[in-house]
């Protein structure tokens, strides 16, 4: 699947590129990322590629991400047209002010002008709230994003990095109150990270939400640069998201992540990417390209197509273990279909079942 070869996000009639440029990492000021001049180049190579989703925040690198796309793309009317840009709030840039950051109106309505100044645009096309603030009613939130979007200041709403249980309740007073509602979940998603898969995934589902994942390689634990052969030696740049994951159960993932490259003539990179794609749900997954060699090494994943027989091999080396209440679903069958098949699924009776010549009391 080429760059170019749009898809709508969740329920709605947004097309994006099947993978976002991610661009927390733009700018030096946190002492690692990736300097002006090249993020812009990233930027230019990703949308000369078919990209049009580019995915900050308003305290990435002290908000200098947001200013570096505003300055290469947002101040010119006909590029930024032409661009998803998406960016959060939630996240507070200013000590001492408790009302600097979370999800309250305050806060929700002062970051969005702050970003829409630094992005040099005069809306936004998808606003995420960053993560969950325990300390405001989703009802304060969910009103003031519509506001945002009654007012044209922004487009679309999504959400990232909060329980599936509030999800829903967002949603649901949305639709009844007649507000805009989440289109879209972001969330950490890969190989070694699919805990998502118990509540988070099934919810996205069964709302029409599109999953955009980020850290898709977990870090760089997946990118193929980190093996056995030279664990220690190889310098983390972001260590302390990177190094408690270099461990046995991460190399055993990455040695079938090479076997399957090498079936493909492709990198360990690329095909944990593909593995990402093809989960059920995933709309646009989030690469955060660091160099100008990295985003052209990840854009290639989506010429990867595994087998169904090579996914599987995968989804075992690190299958979830699910808490209550998703561990007992496996007897569910046996409970409710009284013997006969559903929907391809059979399973014997339970022991409850009335057996021949019962009568239930």
């Amino acid at each position: 699947m080429p760059l170019d070869h749009y898809v709508t996000l969740g329920r709605s009639g947004l097309r994006v590129s099947p993978l976002c440029l991610g661009a927390m990492t733009f700018g030096e000021d946190l002492g690692w990322g990736t300097s002006v001049e090249e993020s812009k180049q990233i930027i230019d190579r990703f949308i000369d590629l078919g990209g049009n989703f580019i995915d900050t925040a308003n305290f990435y690198t002290k908000s200098h991400s947001e200013k570096i796309i505003g300055d290469h793309v947002g101040r010119h009317a006909a590029r930024r047209d032409r661009l998803v840009i998406a960016t959060k709030f939630s996240g507070n840039l200013y000590p001492g002010d408790p009302n600097g950051g979370g999800s309250g109106r305050k806060s929700i309505v002062s970051a969005c002008d702050n970003s829409l100044r630094r992005l040099q645009t005069d809306y936004i096309d998808l606003y995420w709230l960053h993560n969950w603030d325990v300390h405001t009613p989703i009802d304060e939130t969910m009103a003031a994003l519509d506001d945002l979007v009654r007012a044209g200041k922004v487009r679309y709403i999504g959400v990232s990095d909060t329980p599936a249980w509030k999800i829903v309740e967002a949603n649901v007073t949305a639709r009844f109150r007649g507000w805009s509602a989440f289109i879209g979940l972001q969330i950490e998603y890969s190989l070694l990270e699919r805990t998502v898969e118990q509540e988070l995934v099934p919810m996205a589902l069964e709302l029409g939400l599109g999953i955009t994942p980020w850290s898709p390689l977990k870090s760089g634990a997946l990118s193929g640069k980190y093996t056995r052969a030279n664990v220690g030696q190889v310098k983390a740049g972001r260590g302390p998201f990177l190094e408690p994951f270099l461990n046995e159960k991460t190399f055993t993932v990455v040695d079938e992540l090479e076997t399957i490259a090498r079936a493909h003539e492709s990198t360990v990179a690329r095909v944990a990417l593909a593995w990402v794609q093809a989960k059920p749900g995933v709309t646009s997954t989030i690469i955060g390209a660091r160099r100008l060699d990295q985003l052209e090494d990840n854009v290639k994943g989506l010429d990867v197509k595994l087998t169904p027989e090579e996914l599987g091999r995968l989804d075992a080396l690190t299958k979830p273990t699910f808490g209550f209440p998703q561990s007992m679903q496996p007897i569910f069958p046996s409970i409710h279909n009284g013997g006969t098949t559903v929907n391809g699924v059979h399973a014997p009776t339970s022991p409850f079942t009335l057996q021949k010549g019962e009568k239930p009391y």
